[in-house]
């Protein structure tokens, strides 16, 4: 009733009385003539939603004469667009057919324009719904893998965040609900993502250049993890779910509900889980072969909850929401002695707090020229303690405030599309002796335009955005840093390891930097023939680079790397040593082509993307060769001083702009066998190396893999096996890693109880116990991926 009163009131805004007499009566079926009951349409130029009964019937009342394009979805069915002329009186009822779709497709929900898996022309996908909680891990980059075209950089099972067609850090956005997750995440792979999969509704990822709807930090993609914290009805509805793991005894538990009264929607989640040190099929270590086969110091506890009101009223609805998110983590490979033979008080852990606030609304304008206004705005203090010897070593905090509005018109000339304007003010300071980068302000601008048009079978897509970025860092250090490299014994034994010499500084100097990135975007789809389509996507995108990237210069213990940023240059004097770079700091500029080739319904449906990435002044970290001490004044001992005189020594990166060339693949085919049954394959892959020669570090090898579900309704089974290759193809100083198959399954009892929905299921990971190393981590090799592991749990859906 809510809906059919919002469209009244929006056409008598618009027209005379005397038009308002038109309404359109339809039922939505399979293919069969089966009633897809509970379908979902939407007319999308009018931004109202209707849902199907029982037997699949639905009305749209009070429209203007005109032609109005349904978007009609259901579950397990490819999403429907078929245009309706209205005249005055009621349109006699109309039979839309839906055809089946082996591959699932969701919408993305926080674009303003129409994108999903078989339909835009930029590649995207979406995790959701049970496949979410099946896959769903203690990680953003774990949870998502499974996705073609995303790994994970997998950091001894407690920080992993996701690989985009082998990008990552600073060029893949994640973010919540359209806003930036404003943790420090991307400057360090230890850094855990401060984002929670267990309560979310669905995960977002959209492949390739997203700056036209996030910004330039979204140059190699998003991920966008979405909730309901600010309800948009006040219908009650909720999940909640129990499970434990055998490989680090974890246990979980989480819930999220949704409710109100009258125009009052309310909503609250919540989430705790604690594991122990996980067990691994080798030792982890590989230069220790005959060590215990567990992970020390990868344990974590977390916990975390979010209360959301909003108010809805016809033409729309305004909610705010507050999350506090906590986890202690601790981090593999960060202590400074043995850490089998360390305490718990001795092991080196991080404390993570942040409070997020986010503000979210939605008004139908209906003006004139105005169609819809959608507005974000969020505040995050995030705080992130390193813990060393019971004493804070490092602390990090990052203080965020954003506000994207995006304005929706009505057509003009049959194009459909808005304006969005977007501000983004970061605070990101370090403090302590592992405090590699200054603290720093940046600040971001910008306004984005994004259009589609239909013509006939062809789909047109066209976006473009200008930013204004500044970075402000009033006391960048440059330190006194002579580093060294081991290739000559006797110089070693001469070298001074004083400790107080290295951290010596040499200059503070002020560091303000300003940056216009312009992004531009063209993408078309064809429907050339009914089930089938072919996308072509191209993109121009720019990006500042970071602040990390710009201004480090200091010892990384998280990744065992001394860090030293773009802005720094290696001398050629025979005593290395670092000064200011004369080179001009330019933006990042990817020109990026996707061809897509989809068959969207039927039996069998594929999508085969492939895509070629040219990126000039690509910024990355290069091994210098060098090493140079990590400043710390624990006392190691005589006995470990004699055995290893570099325990505190670090590689030398040094991060540079050079061309770069990433290209690929991404193909996935499932095979609707019967009803209960169905098969599915997908394959990744990219190359990632310098224009002038050489491969860039820590790149994705080739996946392929297979997944065999059986589904009823009262049971399901899903068998995944997923073959990593091997990784030779390595830079300087790098690695080569070996191959790995995972063999994971998950078998689900679905029954009703007390008015509930419930699903009982039992889980097994890496079942054949294989080591796997993950050539992406930093961590390879010493925190392999966990063994086998036995799950069992318990969801509830009311």
């Amino acid at each position: 009733m809510k809906n059919r009163t919002q469209l009244a009131v929006l056409m008598g805004m618009l027209l005379p009385g005397a038009a308002m007499a038109a309404t359109i009566n339809g039922e939505a079926l399979n293919q069969d003539g089966t009633p897809l009951k509970y379908a979902t349409v939407e007319i999308e130029s009018l931004n109202v939603t209707v849902t199907a009964d029982k037997d699949g019937k639905f009305t749209l009342p009070d429209l203007a004469q005109g032609e109005y394009v349904l978007h009609i979805v259901s579950p397990g069915y490819a999403h429907l667009h078929q245009a309706v002329q209205v005249k005055n009186g009621a349109v006699a009822p109309i039979s839309f057919y839906l055809k089946r779709s082996p591959i699932e497709v969701v919408d993305i929900v926080a674009s303003p324009m129409h994108m999903s898996i078989m339909e835009s022309a930029a590649p995207v996908s979406v995790l959701s719904g049970e496949t979410l909680r099946r896959q769903q891990a203690s990680t953003l980059g774990d949870t998502l893998e499974k996705q073609p075209g995303v790994q994970s950089n997998f950091h001894g099972n407690v920080a992993s965040t996701p690989i985009i067609r082998g990008l990552s850090g600073p060029r893949v956005l994640i973010a919540q609900n359209g806003l930036d997750v404003s943790d420090v995440s991307r400057v360090g792979p230890d850094h855990s993502v401060a984002s929670e999969a267990s309560t979310s509704q669905q995960i977002e990822v959209l492949r390739g250049p997203a700056t036209l709807f996030y910004g330039s930090g979204a140059i190699g993609g998003v991920v966008n993890v979405v909730d309901g914290r600010v309800p948009t009805s006040n219908d009650t509805r909720g999940e909640w779910s129990l499970e434990t793991d055998s490989v680090n005894n974890k246990k979980l538990a989480a819930f999220n509900v949704t409710t109100g009264a009258d125009d009052i929607g309310f909503y609250a989640d919540g989430y705790w889980r604690e594991t122990d040190d996980y067990d691994t099929p080798v030792a982890p270590d590989i230069d220790d072969p005959d060590g215990a086969h567990t992970v020390e110091n990868s344990a974590e506890e977390s916990n975390g909850f979010t209360l959301g009101t909003s108010y809805l009223f016809d033409e729309g609805y305004l909610g705010i929401a507050v999350e506090q998110f906590n986890r202690e983590y601790g981090i593999p490979g960060h202590s400074h002695g043995d850490e089998e033979d360390l305490d718990e008080e001795e092991q080196v852990y991080a404390d993570l707090e942040q409070t997020k606030v986010q503000l979210l609304g939605e008004y139908n304008v209906n003006g004139e020229w105005l169609r819809q206004l959608q507005f974000k705005a969020g505040y995050t203090d995030y705080e992130h303690a390193e813990i060393e010897l019971g004493s804070v070593g490092t602390l990090f905090e990052n203080t965020t405030q954003e506000v994207r509005l995006e304005l929706l018109h009505n057509k003009i000339a049959n194009w459909n599309g808005g304006i969005s304007l977007h501000y983004k003010n970061a605070d990101v300071s370090a403090q302590g002796e592992e405090a590699f980068t200054p603290p720093s302000e940046t600040q971001l601008l910008a306004l984005g335009i994004m259009e589609e048009r239909h013509f006939g079978d062809f789909l047109v897509q066209l976006g473009a955005r200008i930013e204004r970025v500044t970075i402000d860092a009033p006391n960048v250090l440059l330190p006194e840093l002579s580093a060294h490299n081991h290739e000559d014994e006797e110089e070693e034994d001469e070298h001074d390891h004083d400790h107080e010499e290295e951290t010596s500084v040499s200059r503070v100097f002020a560091v303000d930097q300003t940056f216009t990135p312009v992004s531009v975007s063209a993408g078309i789809v064809w429907d050339f023939t009914p089930g089938y389509n072919v996308a072509l996507s191209v993109s121009r995108s720019q990006r500042a680079p970071s602040a990390s990237e710009l201004l480090s210069f200091g010892p990384h213990i998280g990744t065992g790397t001394y860090e030293i940023g773009a802005l720094f240059a290696l001398s050629g004097d025979e005593d290395a040593a670092f000064a200011l770079s004369g080179q001009a700091i330019d933006l990042e500029t990817a020109n990026n082509i996707d061809i897509s080739f989809r068959k969207t319904d039927g039996d069998i449906g594929f999508v085969f993307n492939v895509f070629y990435n040219q990126v000039d002044n690509y910024y990355y970290q290069t091994n210098t060769g060098l090493f140079a001490e990590s400043s710390h004044d624990h006392d190691h001992g005589e006995e470990e001083a004699e055995t290893d005189e570099h325990t505190d020594e670090l590689p030398v990166y040094l991060f540079g702009a050079d061309d770069a060339i990433l290209h690929g693949f991404e193909a996935q085919i499932a095979w609707q066998v019967t009803d209960t049954f169905k098969a599915q394959i997908f394959s990744d892959y990219v190359r990632a190396r310098l224009k002038d020669g050489g491969d860039l570090p820590r790149t994705p090898p080739l996946r392929f893999g297979t997944q065999l579900s059986y589904e009823t309704e009262q049971y399901s089974a899903h068998l995944d096996i997923t073959h990593y290759g091997e990784q030779d193809r390595i830079a300087d100083y790098e690695t080569t890693t070996d191959s790995y198959t995972l063999v994971d399954a998950v078998v689900t009892y679905n029954t009703q109880l007390f008015q509930q929905d419930i699903a009982l299921f039992l889980k097994g990971t890496n079942l054949t116990d294989t080591e796997a190393r993950v050539h992406t981590s930093f961590l390879k090799d010493l925190a392999p991926r966990p063994g086998r592991s036995i799950g069992i749990g318990l969801r509830g859906y009311f």
